[in-house]
């Protein structure tokens, strides 16, 4: 076990360009879409305190002068009761066996437990990676007990993985460590040239990122089963006609979007008393979108009800699993 706790390497301009891919896994809720939004320095993956939130194999790219990172943000590995579940857990296990480095994030809030096993097991089936152990949420609890779970992470390691190549200890809200993280990443990157543009930070397509946008927005302050029957698709993205004087790329555009839930009482949670849940989820989501494309958006929201949509093959293709 190394532990780093030194910043950026002065000498990195001297050394031969890395590039690569890595991917952050953990239980629900162990903080890797924070993390991932921190370590490229912008929102690419939505975040949530609720379990699952990530559903698609998010990319956010982090740039430095002497190499290339591609982080691959995935949905949390858990025992499934689903058909939507078990193709989550096939969609992790595909990425686990294509990346360069896989960081193992657990919470130091929370005691190594069941499901940190459950998914260090699970890493054992992926020998070409590099295992590094991220313990996340440093900011919620003392250094005494940071220290007590960097211990006890390394202990998990050397029993099921032989060791973890590094132990790093950090948190994303205030930035502790970040760049160390990023460091020990990198550093187990093979030589390459750059995979993406320097001024790229993602590469999921706007529909995607607009769609989660729209779903973070709705799961916050919702009971727990509704972020598992929660589904966004972007109907249409369409520009409208230029007012006189106008510019053509600063018309408003017309955003339709529809949200699937699996019952008629979850369609009740998402538009609440006479709408104004709804509304609210569209005013919080907009700002984002707008964020993101740049332009004035006319945010337009329907809930549908598509039952059992989770366990349905056929709506889980139309839905986009």
């Amino acid at each position: 076990m190394a532990e780093r706790q030194q910043g950026r390497d002065p000498g990195a301009q001297e050394r031969e360009h890395r590039s690569g891919f890595a991917c952050l896994v953990g239980r629900p809720n162990a903080g890797k879409s924070t993390l991932t939004n921190a370590l490229v320095g912008q929102k690419v993956a939505i975040t949530s305190s609720r379990p699952q939130t990530t559903r698609h194999t998010i990319r956010g790219i982090v740039h430095r002068p002497d190499a290339q990172l591609v982080l691959v943000d995935t949905p949390g590995l858990h025992r499934p009761r689903t058909l939507l579940g078990q193709r989550l857990n096939d969609l992790v296990r595909e990425t686990l066996s294509e990346v360069d480095v896989v960081g193992l994030c657990l919470p130091a809030d929370e005691k190594v437990g069941p499901g940190d096993r459950f998914i260090a097991e699970a890493l054992v089936a992926t020998p070409r990676s590099t295992k590094v152990a991220l313990v996340t949420k440093t900011d919620k609890v003392s250094r005494e007990r940071v220290a007590e779970q960097l211990l006890a992470v390394s202990r998990l390691g050397e029993e099921l993985l032989g060791g973890f190549a590094d132990v790093v200890p950090a948190s994303a809200v205030t930035g502790e460590q970040v760049d160390v993280v990023a460091d020990v990443l990198l550093s187990h990157l093979p030589p390459g040239p750059r995979l993406y543009p320097d001024d790229e930070l993602t590469d999921e397509p706007e529909r995607v990122m607009i769609a989660e946008l729209v779903r973070e927005a709705a799961l916050e302050g919702v009971r727990d089963e509704l972020p598992h029957s929660l589904a966004v698709v972007v109907e249409d993205v369409e520009a409208r006609e230029p007012l006189p004087g106008q510019r053509p790329e600063d018309a408003l555009l017309d955003v339709r979007v529809f949200l699937y839930v699996e019952r008629e009482s979850q369609k009740g949670i998402v538009i609440g008393r006479g709408g104004a849940r709804l509304k609210d989820v569209g005013t919080r989501a907009r700002r984002g979108i707008e964020a993101l494309l740049g332009n004035r958006v006319h945010l337009e929201l329907r809930v549908k009800v598509a039952p059992d949509w989770q366990r349905d093959p056929k709506q889980l293709a139309r839905l986009g699993f």
